[in-house]
């Protein structure tokens, strides 16, 4: 593991060791174009590396933004930081599959993508519209603006704002609600609070927050340019290391462990994750409490009004597993052996209906998306769970019976595959 870490547990996460053995499956390895299930995990490592070598490449661009915004904060360089960001989230996103079924991820996530935050923790908020964990001490803790915070008791250093030190404040004080790093850190840093309710408008944090002398805003903008800068550096430093987790030919990495447990526990793997994520964390954490809750708080990228997107590219990572594609930031496509391939080998049928609700499901994430970003009248997510909004609550409804579609066909593929009892994550939730 690295050295600066967080391990982050998520109620209703199931174990893989908790999951029913599984039967070998019985593979035509004589016909010339059967696909065997060692190539298709090794494949599944493979999209795993590309995806996450993306996910770092993007990354460095935005930390490059960011340098940028602070060398010489400008309106245009706050714009360009925030494009970047946007752009970071397209791989980022579609990584989420490898997280369930492959702890070296889901322990290491948190650190990146923990959401909701408590975002009075780092910096500034509006008291009146400040909604937080009811309870937690760091909710306004203001990291930017003390070099002191005291929370659960203890008082902690705060002056020299490291890379390292915000690693060390995540889930101070016991509060899954206390993130001081990963996307979402940097994402409140670049927009500010999203003031707006469920009213039409994202965060507007002015540039004059990282400004200097009489133009600074809010106050305490060096501390404020030094955090942005340090959290930005964790977020490359940590995907480089997920990266080497993945890479071929490394000695001792995790892809070397995923390999050597065999191809069968690497389809378990495989097949846990599409459904976990299908099912209790995007049809359950993403869509089915911000409606029914209609809370803009639950809302993944609260503060940019980019939920759309992050939801639409956990779907694309799902199917891109399915599929053995994943095109890459520079356009160009990685192929192999894929599971619906070995799938059809032993229930063509099945292959071809989960293929299906695959498709419906992009069709229904598409549809969130193309509303939030029509030009006449733009609907953002925060907008569709409003109390009320009835095409809101449609649109998101219609992706989470998809979502709860396809994860039976899942199951069901795991099972001809010889992986019984998969039981994906529900995180809770009824369906």
């Amino acid at each position: 593991m690295p050295a600066i870490m967080l391990r982050r547990s998520l109620a209703g996460i199931v174990a893989l060791s908790a999951l029913m053995p599984f039967a070998p499956v019985a593979i035509d390895t004589a016909a010339a174009d059967t696909v065997s299930a060692d190539a298709e995990v090794e494949h599944y490592a493979d999209l795993a590396h590309a995806n996450y070598a993306d996910a770092l490449k993007a990354a460095q661009a935005l930390n490059e933004r960011i340098d940028e915004l602070l060398a010489n904060p400008t309106a245009e360089a706050l714009s360009a930081a925030k494009q970047a960001w946007l752009q970071a989230r397209v791989p980022y996103q579609q990584s989420e599959v490898f997280r369930f079924g492959n702890a070296v991820v889901d322990d290491w996530e948190g650190q990146l993508n923990a959401w909701p935050l408590d975002e009075g923790m780092i910096d500034y908020v509006e008291g009146d519209d400040y909604q937080h964990e009811l309870g937690n001490e760091g909710a306004t803790a203001n990291i930017i603006a003390n070099e002191q915070i005291t929370v659960g008791g203890e008082t902690l250093d705060v002056s020299a704002i490291t890379p390292e030190l915000l690693a060390d404040l995540n889930e101070i004080g016991g509060s899954e609600a206390n993130v001081a790093s990963g996307y979402h850190a940097i994402e409140f840093l670049l927009w500010g609070q999203d003031l707006h309710g469920f009213e039409a408008g994202s965060g507007e944090r002015p540039v004059s927050d990282y400004q200097t002398g009489d133009d600074c805003t809010h106050g305490h903008c060096d501390r404020r340019g030094s955090y942005l800068d340090a959290v930005s550096d964790l977020l490359v430093n940590d995907l480089e290391w997920m990266v080497a987790q993945w890479a071929p030919e490394t000695e001792g990495n995790y892809r070397q462990e995923l390999l050597a447990e065999g191809d069968q526990e690497g389809l378990r793997r495989m097949l846990f994750g599409m459904g976990s994520l299908s099912l209790g964390e995007l049809a359950g954490e993403r869509l089915k409490v911000a409606l029914e809750a209609n809370s803009f708080e639950d809302e993944h990228d609260c503060f940019s009004d980019n939920t759309h997107n992050s939801h639409y590219y956990n779907g694309q990572g799902i199917q891109n597993i399915y599929t053995g594609s994943y095109q890459r930031l520079d356009g160009s496509v990685v192929e192999g052996a894929s599971l619906q391939d070995l799938l059809s080998q032993q229930n063509a049928e099945l292959a071809d209906t989960l293929h299906e609700q695959l498709e419906a499901t992009m069709a229904r994430l598409d549809a969130i998306k193309e509303a939030a970003e029509a030009e006449s009248s733009p609907m953002a997510f925060d907008m569709m769970i409003a109390p009320g909004n009835e095409q809101g609550s449609e649109l998101i409804n219609e992706a989470i019976l998809t979502l709860v579609a396809q994860t039976g066909s899942i199951e069901q593929a795991a099972g001809e595959l010889g992986v019984t009892s998969l039981q994906p994550d529900d995180a809770g939730h009824r369906f």
